[in-house]
C-alpha cells in the first residue's frame, strides 16, 4: 500500500499512539495520502469497546459531521457551473419561501452571512432535528446576528439550508445529489448518511475525571445531513483527498476548485492561520496552506486537510467526544511525510522547440525599473522576476494571435501581453497588462 520510508511510517506511528494516550481516545485511526491514493495508514486503540484487541484500519467507519459540508459546497459550485445558480443569487431567489433577504450562496458557502450558528429549537439539547419543510420553517424564524461578511461566523443552519438548495435545483435528495455526483464517480463507497453497517467505530464520550467511557448516541439528523450527517472511512477520505489535490472534470473542473480555496474570510484574526473558502477551512502552517475540514458529533471527531500542491494529506478519525485536536492530528501527519519522506522532484527535460515569433522577445526586459526574464519552456512562453521567491510561478502565456498573448496563470493572470516591433520585425517593446517592457531600463514617461 505504501512507498513511505519505514522510518517514516514508524515516526506516523508514535504521533499515533502519543495522541491517543493524551487525549484517551478509545479508537484512532489515521491516514496519510500521497500520488493520489492512501499510502500509509494506522489504528490505535479500539474501533469498539466490545472487541477491546480490534483497533480501527482503513475500512473502519466514523461520522464525519461537518466534513460533510466540503461535499455539499462542492455539489453547490456543480450546480454554478451548470447555469442553475449564481454565486450572487440570494436565498429568497432560490427558495421564495424565505423571509430574510440579501443572504447570497457567497455568503452562505464562507460563512459570512451572519446567520445564527444552529437551527431554531435548541436541536443540540433535545436531540431533535428538523424535516425539511421544519427546516425553512424555522429559518425564517432565525436570528441574523451579524452583518454580511463583518465578521467569520460558523453555521450549521446555513449549510443545512445550502443542502435544501441543492435538493430543489437537482430535482433530488440532497443525498442522491451527492451520490450522484460525487461518491459513485471517487468510488466513494462507503461514505453514507449514518452508518451502512459496515466496520465502524462506536462513539463515546470519556469523562474527565474516570477512565471509563459511556456510549454515545447515534443520531439522526434529519435535513442537517447536508451539514454533518455523512460517515466515511479512511479509505474513502483518501479518495476524496486525493480529488481535492488533482480534481476531476467529471465531479468539478480544476478551475472552479482552485476558486473554492481562495480566502474569503478569515476566521482567525490573532494569528491568520485559519481562513476559509468556498466550503473549505484553508489552514497555515508555516509556508504551508492545507485545505479540508474537521468534523464532531457525540462520539466521533474527525478532520482531512491536504497540501494541494504536493498532494499529501492527512486524516484523523477518533471515537470520542472530547478527543484531541483533528486538525493539528491530520495535519501532524502530513508534515511529518512532507518534511522526513519528501517525494523527489522530477528530472528536467530539455523541450523541442523554440516559436519562431519568439526567439527575439526572449530575455530580459525592465518594467516600473525592475527586470523581468523571458523564456521558452516546453513550447510556452513565460515570465520571471528574478527576484521572486523559489515558491512563485511564473507567469505563463497563451498565444491569441500574432504577437498578442494572454496571461493564463502567475502574475497578471488573465491580462493580455501585446508585443510592438520595428519595420523589421525586430521587438521593440511589450505591453503586459498595459505596462510598458523594454530592452534598457527606463523612469516612467522616458521613452516619450
Amino acid at each position: 500500500m505504501t512507498d513511505i520510508a519505514q522510518q517514516t511510517q514508524t515516526a506516523l506511528t508514535r504521533i499515533l499512539v502519543e495522541r491517543q494516550t493524551k487525549g484517551r481516545v478509545p479508537g484512532l485511526a489515521g491516514a496519510v495520502v500521497r500520488d493520489g491514493r492512501l499510502a500509509w495508514s494506522g489504528g490505535v486503540g479500539a474501533a469498539s469497546l466490545d472487541a477491546p484487541d480490534a483497533p480501527p484500519t482503513a475500512d473502519t467507519q466514523y461520522l464525519i459531521a461537518s466534513q460533510s459540508k466540503t461535499l455539499t459546497a462542492v455539489a453547490i459550485m456543480a450546480l454554478r457551473d451548470e447555469g442553475k445558480l449564481t454565486l450572487d443569487d440570494t436565498v429568497e431567489k432560490l427558495i421564495p419561501e424565505s423571509k430574510h433577504e440579501g443572504i447570497t450562496v457567497r455568503q452562505m458557502l464562507s460563512h459570512a452571512s451572519g446567520m445564527q450558528r444552529e437551527p431554531v429549537g435548541d436541536v443540540w439539547d433535545v436531540m431533535r432535528f428538523p424535516d425539511r419543510a421544519e427546516l425553512v420553517a424555522g429559518w425564517n424564524d432565525a436570528e441574523r446576528i451579524g452583518k454580511p461578511h463583518h465578521r467569520f461566523h460558523y453555521s450549521n443552519l446555513v449549510y443545512s439550508l445550502l443542502g435544501e438548495i441543492v435538493a430543489r435545483l437537482d430535482g433530488r435528495s440532497w443525498y442522491e445529489s451527492i451520490q450522484a455526483r460525487i461518491l459513485q464517480p471517487l468510488e466513494m463507497r462507503r461514505t453514507t448518511v449514518g452508518m451502512d453497517g459496515g466496520p465502524a467505530a462506536s462513539g463515546y464520550y470519556v469523562p474527565p475525571f474516570s477512565d471509563v467511557p459511556v456510549p454515545e448516541p447515534l443520531l439522526s439528523l434529519g435535513a442537517l445531513d447536508a451539514c454533518g450527517g455523512l460517515a466515511s472511512t479512511a479509505g474513502d477520505l483518501a479518495k476524496w483527498m486525493a480529488f481535492l489535490a488533482d480534481p476531476t472534470d467529471e465531479v468539478l473542473s480544476k478551475d472552479t476548485l482552485d476558486e473554492m480555496c481562495q480566502p474569503q474570510i478569515m476566521a482567525d484574526l490573532d494569528r491568520w492561520q485559519l481562513g476559509f473558502g468556498l466550503g473549505f477551512m484553508l489552514l497555515r502552517l508555516g509556508e504551508r496552506i492545507f485545505v479540508g475540514h474537521t468534523g464532531g458529533m457525540p462520539g466521533h471527531i474527525t478532520g482531512s486537510f491536504v497540501h494541494r500542491p504536493s498532494g499529501v494529506a492527512g486524516i484523523a478519525l477518533m471515537n470520542t467526544t472530547s478527543a484531541p485536536s483533528p486538525a493539528a492530528l491530520a495535519t501532524d501527519l502530513a508534515v511529518k511525510v512532507l518534511d522526513d519522506d519528501p517525494v523527489l522532484p522530477s528530472a528536467w527535460t530539455p523541450g523541442t522547440s523554440v516559436p519562431e515569433e519568439l526567439t527575439d522577445v526572449l530575455g530580459t526586459w525592465f518594467t516600473e525599473g525592475q527586470p523581468f526574464v523571458f523564456s521558452v519552456r516546453e513550447g510556452t512562453l513565460e515570465a520571471r522576476s528574478p527576484s521572486a521567491a523559489d515558491y512563485t510561478a511564473p507567469a505563463v502565456f497563451e498565444r491569441l494571435s500574432t504577437d498578442l498573448y494572454r496571461t493564463v496563470s502567475g502574475r497578471e493572470t488573465g491580462e493580455l501581453l501585446r508585443i510592438t516591433r520595428a519595420p523589421d520585425g525586430t521587438p521593440v517593446k511589450l505591453n503586459w497588462a498595459t505596462y510598458l517592457c523594454t530592452r534598457a531600463p527606463l523612469a516612467f514617461g522616458q521613452h516619450l
